[in-house]
């Protein structure tokens, strides 16, 4: 009875950590959308349009609206209600994270390993598809005020994804490698041993896994010398603004070594 009610609260948990970290994905994807139609509308020919528009509106006595004005302030509204949304879903996140780390200590030793393995795997999941990092390079530009330069904002995988467009496939093929199919074999592995942890190459594996997941901050690595670079851009000023998909990875890798650890005291019990 006790087994039982163990797994359906870790099932709860791990159900809650999925929706919140959908959720939290969700208004993350939508204010990089409306952070980027802003950047759009904020550029050279978008503010000049603006510009004419106030001028139209003051001659026809407000008869004929700022409609410039109008959109980019409902662009806005989106863009602040889904970046409050994004880090509040965050916060739930983070919160059903603590106490799901409170939970594994009522279980056995191999019940909490194998939650922090799902849990693992949530973290990365969402760390490789949340946006991580955005960048707005704008430049004071007289009688057009703050102009918006360039735009980006990028995940792991749409990082990947620029660098093989850009021709850099020996980086990009590294990041792949180290950042996603590794971390994903990885998460899947460890909680293939904890399954069937008497099969005898489940010790092997683990050791393997453990000795390489130190590559697995490769990507924060990456993530740093982006942000050098784009903000590196002469003729303007940088803006970086760190995502929450930053925060996803980060869990991911500090559970997949308490993963990997906890995996190994399983099977040395076993012995």
């Amino acid at each position: 009875m006790i087994q039982l009610l163990r797994t359906s609260i870790a099932i709860l948990l791990l159900a809650s950590l999925s929706y919140f970290g959908f959720i939290t994905y969700k208004y993350a994807k939508n204010y990089e959308a409306s952070t980027s139609q802003i950047a759009a509308a904020c550029d050279a020919n978008g503010l000049a349009s603006e510009k004419i528009d106030a001028l139209t509106s003051i001659i026809s006595f407000g008869l004929v609206k700022n409609e410039s004005k109008i959109v980019l302030q409902k662009l806005k509204e989106k863009q602040k209600v889904s970046k409050e949304k994004s880090e509040e879903y965050l916060y739930y996140f983070m919160g059903t994270l603590a106490l799901t780390l409170l939970f594994i200590f009522t279980c056995s030793l191999r019940g909490a390993a194998l939650t922090l393995s799902f849990v693992t795997f949530i973290s990365l999941i969402y760390g490789l598809i949340n946006p991580i990092l955005m960048v707005t390079i704008h430049k004071q530009v007289e009688y057009l005020g703050d102009v918006i330069l360039s735009f980006e904002s990028k995940g792991i995988i749409g990082s990947i994804h620029k660098l093989f467009e850009s021709g850099e496939s020996a980086v990009a093929i590294t990041i792949l490698l180290f950042s996603v199919l590794l971390p994903l074999l990885k998460s899947l592995t460890l909680t293939s041993t904890l399954l069937f942890h008497k099969h005898p190459w489940s010790r092997h594996l683990v050791n393997f896994f453990k000795h390489i997941g130190k590559w697995s901050m490769i990507d924060v690595f990456v993530v740093a010398t982006f942000l050098v670079y784009l903000t590196s851009n002469g003729g303007g000023i940088s803006q970086a603004e760190i995502q929450v998909g930053l925060y996803f990875f980060l869990v991911y890798v500090i559970l997949s070594m308490i993963t990997a650890i906890q995996t190994q005291k399983v099977l040395q019990r076993e012995d």
